[in-house]
């Protein structure tokens, strides 16, 4: 069994593409598969249903924007015969995946068409007025010519998108594209039948366990670096941004306190054409990053061509730098603290990334610091907690995060595919602000971000303020990889599984419904069909009893008289400190909102949901939400001293 290590998160996460297969085997596909199924929440077999899913999402991982296969030539696999999923069955008992590989062969031979179709396109006329709605949930290609129409229109809706650029820039923009897709095309090509077959197995283990539900994955080597990469916010290399310009890659931006910035050798704009000696143009970025990124404390060596100069003394000079690798904390997709005067004091607002930990810092200690700071410079009226787009991270961390805001009790409780019921405490009572507190939320708040905001708006211990309501992913995975430490990843991949289900001390879960907004205020986001009820293979929701009174019937007695009389002293109980507020709170803040110009323009561009990214930046220019949220705080710490007085 490849388990070595299986560490507890919640997380919502999307995977990048890889450049080489992985080292697998028809014996290793099925290893993995049936070790996820011992572990996964709900699947213990593959069943014909599950087959099913796993030949639709198969063609679906080779074609994803359904611009290479035509409906006929799939047919067969995309609405499978009973035969043929019994077939399928039997290969996968017998390490046999013959069939997939005859669907990897069918998806070479559209690729040469899709070659032969982007030649055709060169002569035709471009449509005008497409629209990015039209590409939604859209079918397989009826026909060639319905095939060849698709193609035309994506390229037409891609160059309408470039027209505010500059011909170079569009020009290049374009040629990025091309590059993309010979690339992807030459990766499934391979450059040998052993390399084609690895490539196939898998996509074979990612349809097979996608099957399962929307949030059991199989990673490449490659994608597991970059998974850990996201729950640790770090990675060992030189600490810049790079982006693929087709004749190198250009540096975008250079992180504080990283290897690049500490040299002063490179700079913004800098051109890398080779790392180690070895060209990298033409070079899939990814493995081209990957060539950079390395060990603690080794040397690379990067050849680079830097503009200097101006005007017609501008020339292109080329030369070579070393830098030594060291660990690159992205702190700035970590925690975001700041705080705005208010009265005789300070609100502040904490925006958290994500739930992060690793052996130096994490997401708990990094805000009980931010907190401790500002109430050592100022005096703390109120905490606005900005989870917007927080995608989840480290289940620990979750609880650890809760704690800061509530004295003692339980925070969290799992369901695991036992059927065993674990609940997940805070068991220090040291809360780092016990005072006015808001969860600032959206649609893309998710997971661990969901526990947060539900476990304190079940104890009433802060208002969940934002869209009307979050994600709604209320399962926990583990993943093969303990992101305490700096592990190697396996080259046959890695993967996370669905475990369970989770549940806040109320017994509720957010799963599909997500979690409910106390006072609603819309944002960017508000009008978008996402979360988990659009995902594909969602678990269902489901509750248990309330916990707010903590039995610890679910440890041993030896542990249960050890923590009992420390724990059960000062345990945070449920609050109605809001509850008189609330009404006058929401009623405020609808009237500022609807006499808002700028604001009722901003709903009215979100209902159209086709905005662009100009729009998004613009509006972003002045974040209305977060700015009616740090009103309706106001409000409230008005309110609260208010009512102060009249008691006195």
């Amino acid at each position: 069994m490849t388990f070595r290590f299986l560490f507890l998160l919640i997380f919502f996460c999307v995977a990048i593409g890889d450049a080489k297969p992985p080292q697998l085997s028809p014996r290793d596909v099925k290893s993995k598969v049936e070790e996820i199924l011992k572990s996964h929440a709900s699947h213990k077999t593959i069943t014909p249903e599950l087959m099913e899913r796993t030949f639709k999402n198969f063609l679906e991982e080779l074609d994803p924007t359904k611009t290479y296969f035509i409906e006929d030539e799939i047919s067969t696999w995309s609405e499978p015969s009973e035969p043929l999923l019994q077939k399928a069955l039997l290969g996968y008992k017998n390490n046999d995946f013959s069939i997939f590989q005859e669907i990897h062969t069918t998806f070479i031979k559209a690729i040469d068409r899709r070659n032969t179709i982007e030649a055709e396109l060169t002569q035709k006329e471009l449509p005008k007025g497409v629209k990015s709605e039209e590409f939604k949930d859209i079918a397989w290609a009826a026909s060639y010519e319905d095939l060849t129409e698709r193609l035309l229109r994506i390229k037409a809706l891609q160059l309408e998108a470039t027209q505010t650029l500059g011909d170079e820039s569009q020009g290049r923009f374009i040629q990025r594209l091309l590059k993309r897709r010979l690339n992807r095309e030459a990766e499934m090509i391979g450059a040998n039948p052993d390399e084609r077959k690895r490539t196939t197995l898998s996509y074979v283990l990612k349809a097979a366990t996608c099957a399962l539900d929307s949030h059991t994955n199989y990673f490449t080597p490659t994608e597991a670096n970059q998974f850990m990469i996201q729950v640790q916010q770090r990675l060992f290399g030189i600490g810049a941004q790079l982006r693929d310009d087709l004749d190198g890659l250009s540096v975008m931006r250079i992180i504080e306190n990283s290897p690049a910035s500490q040299s002063n050798k490179l700079k913004i704009n800098d051109k890398i054409i080779a790392v180690n000696g070895e060209p990298i143009v033409g070079m899939e970025i990814t493995e081209a990053v990957e060539l950079i990124r390395g060990e603690q404390g080794t040397p690379v060596l990067l050849t680079l061509l830097r503009e200097t100069g101006e005007g017609e003394e501008r020339q292109t000079e080329k030369f070579e730098i070393e830098l030594i690798r060291n660990e690159v904390v992205l702190e700035e997709t970590r925690l975001e603290s700041n705080f705005e005067p208010y009265g005789d004091g300070v609100i502040a607002t904490l925006k958290l990334f994500s739930f992060y930990q690793d052996p130096k810092s994490s997401s708990a200690t990094d805000m009980r610091k931010a907190l401790e700071e500002i109430k050592t410079e100022h005096k703390l009226k109120g905490v606005i907690l900005d989870l917007r787009s927080n995608a989840g991270g480290l289940l620990t961390q979750a609880v650890s995060v809760t704690g800061l805001f509530i004295n003692k009790g339980i925070v969290v409780s799992i369901k695991d595919n036992t059927g065993k019921l674990q609940h997940l405490r805070e068991v220090e009572g040291k809360p780092a602000w016990e005072g006015p507190l808001f969860v600032l939320v959206n649609r893309a708040s998710a997971s661990a971000a969901e526990i947060v905001a539900q476990t304190l708006q079940d104890y009433g211990r802060a208002i969940v303020i934002g869209d009307d309501h979050t994600f709604g992913k209320g399962s926990f995975q583990t993943f093969t990889l303990d992101p305490m430490n700096t592990p190697k990843v396996n080259p046959q991949g890695e993967y996370k599984v669905t475990r369970g289900r989770y549940y806040t001390v109320s017994g509720k879960s957010p799963q599909l419904t997500g979690v409910s907004s106390d006072i609603i205020v819309p944002g960017i986001l508000s009008q978008l069909d996402i979360g988990e009820r659009f995902a594909k293979f969602p678990l269902e929701n489901d509750e248990i009893e309330p916990h707010f009174e903590d039995d610890l019937s679910d440890i041993s007695p030896f542990h249960r008289i050890q923590l009992g009389p420390m724990y059960k002293y000062n345990l945070q109980t449920k609050l109605a400190t809001y509850e008189a507020y609330k009404n006058d709170l929401r009623k405020n803040s609808k009237l500022r909102v609807d006499t808002n110009k700028n604001y009722q323009s901003f709903l009215k561009e979100i209902e159209k949901k086709n905005f662009d990214s100009e729009f998004i930046e613009i509006f972003g220019q002045t974040d209305l939400q977060q700015t009616e949220a740090m009103n309706v705080m106001k409000d409230l710490i008005f309110l609260m001293s208010q009512k102060d007085r009249e008691s006195r």
